[in-house]
């Protein structure tokens, strides 16, 4: 058995719009494809240009999808005594991106897809989500860290929800 410590970079947005907004506008930049159907398609793929044209065609303008999503503002609702408060979890990411980070670097898949976690507290709503290059850094991947690092830099960086 290995253990590896290791420091990673977490973003954090902070909005006084309401959660039902911030998660509306993040719902609007993401690709939500029925995700079996998707794999279903793209293990019959027979070329990487027919799964990129597949996953382009399923992410949104981010070139992000939806993968699942937890609701825990609900699990705390079932507290006793509740709690009123939105937490959501949403697991996001693009496959092929996904599969240019691994191909090098096999814990990348430990990473991505990514989480985005939207929640209400005290000052506002918070989105946050932990950098992929802070995470991969450790394992000394030029491909995988400049895969990250470029989605950072170009089309995946406007992570809605601020203000």
């Amino acid at each position: 058995m290995t253990t590896r410590a290791f420091n990673g970079e977490r973003v954090t947005l902070t909005t006084s719009r309401k959660v039902s907004e911030v998660v509306a506008h993040i719902e609007r930049a993401l690709g939500r494809p029925n995700v079996g159907e998707l794999f279903q398609k793209l293990q019959a793929a027979a070329t990487p240009d027919e799964v990129t044209q597949l996953v382009a065609a399923a992410a949104g303008p981010l070139q992000l999808m939806e993968f699942m999503r937890f609701d825990l503002g609900v699990m705390l609702q079932k507290d006793a005594p509740p709690i009123e408060r939105n937490v959501l979890r949403l697991i996001v990411g693009n496959p092929v991106t996904m599969r240019e980070m691994v191909r090098g670097t096999p814990d990348a898949g430990s990473y991505a897809p990514v989480t985005l976690l939207i929640d209400e507290r005290e000052g506002g709503v918070r989105l946050s989500y932990d950098r992929l290059g802070s995470l991969l850094a450790p394992y000394g991947d030029p491909h995988a860290l400049q895969v990250a690092r470029s989605r950072r830099e170009g089309r995946g960086t406007a992570l809605p929800g601020r203000r």
